[in-house]
Parts: structure tokens; C-alpha cells; sequence
């Protein structure tokens, strides 16, 4: 016999990992999808919920942790009745970059006849390709030739934790 019971989510809050960090802040599969369509131009609730199908208390949900998360900053702009849109703030904004290596991971992975929506330049219409780039050397990360080191807030358990991550990298024990 199965038993259903409600799974409970783990706040990734105190984790030191920014990786683990960040997922905390983005939340879940509806809020990248609200964040895709935000970066496409919507910014009100009856504009999301159409496009994405998404039940309203769930997306009301999504979209107040997203605010809590500084992601949105809500704005009135009806007074009679009452009503608001969601205007991506800095920290919205900067998901951009990791939406597009989501949609250009997800489209390399599907079989060509099933890629729906590609990426391409407002202008010319010609396809974009986006890459993960070194702001400092210009050199594309792979995964041969990064690695972690520990940052200021770095604690000695984060130490210890990158020290035997590099020693595997390297190829030997820590």
C-alpha cells in the first residue's frame, strides 16, 4: 500500500554553497518560468497565470517569494480596483544569464525536431549561442579547468570540504 504525505522543502538558507544559495532565492520550476516571462516583458498577475496555466495560489505564492526574495518589486498601478505588477528588480535581472544557459541546455538535449523556441538577435533574427565566458580572460569555462576555492565567508568546515573536492579533482587523497 502507498501512503502519500506532503513533502516538506528544505531551505537551503544557511548552506555556504552560493549554488545552494541561490536556489533558495529562485524557489522552483513556476518561478524560473515566471522569471522567464517577466524577461520577456510581463509584469502582471493576469498576464503570468494566462501564459503560464499555473493555478492562482500557487502563482500568488511564487510571486510574494519572489518579491520576499528581491527578485520583483511590486507596484501598484490601478487604485480602483486595487491592482499590481511585478517589476523585475537587479537581482531579477541577473537571472538572465542563467535562464538562457537553462533554455540552451534544454534545447541541445532535445532531438531537433522537437526544439520549439530558439534563441536569436532581435534584429537580424539569426541564432544566438550562449557560452559562459571568463570576464577577466575572455576564456569559456568547462569543467576540466575550474575549480573552487574558498571564498571570504568561507568557514573552516568549507575549507576542509573544498580542500577534498581539489584533491579529487587532482587525483589524489586528502
Amino acid at each position: 500500500m502507498l501512503f502519500a504525505s506532503a513533502m516538506q522543502r528544505t531551505s537551503f538558507s544557511a548552506f555556504k554553497c552560493p549554488a545552494a544559495r541561490a536556489l533558495e532565492s529562485v524557489g522552483d520550476w513556476w518561478s524560473i518560468l515566471i522569471l522567464r516571462d517577466a524577461l520577456q516583458g510581463l509584469t502582471r498577475f493576469d498576464e503570468f497565470q494566462k501564459n503560464l496555466g499555473v493555478a492562482p495560489n500557487i502563482l500568488t505564492r511564487r510571486l510574494k517569494h519572489l518579491t520576499d526574495e528581491g527578485l520583483f518589486e511590486r507596484r501598484l498601478y490601478s487604485e480602483r480596483p486595487p491592482r499590481y505588477e511585478y517589476v523585475l528588480t537587479e537581482k531579477g535581472r541577473d537571472f538572465f544569464p542563467v535562464l538562457m544557459a537553462l533554455f540552451t541546455w534544454g534545447n541541445r538535449h532535445l532531438p531537433p525536431e522537437e526544439v520549439a523556441m530558439r534563441l536569436a538577435d532581435p534584429a537580424t533574427g539569426e541564432d544566438r549561442d550562449p557560452l559562459l565566458i571568463d570576464r577577466v580572460t575572455g576564456r569559456a569555462f568547462h569543467p576540466e579547468d575550474t575549480i573552487l576555492v574558498p571564498g571570504p565567508g568561507a568557514d573552516e568546515a568549507v575549507h576542509e570540504r573544498i580542500a577534498q573536492m581539489k584533491a579529487w579533482f587532482l587525483g589524489f587523497d586528502a
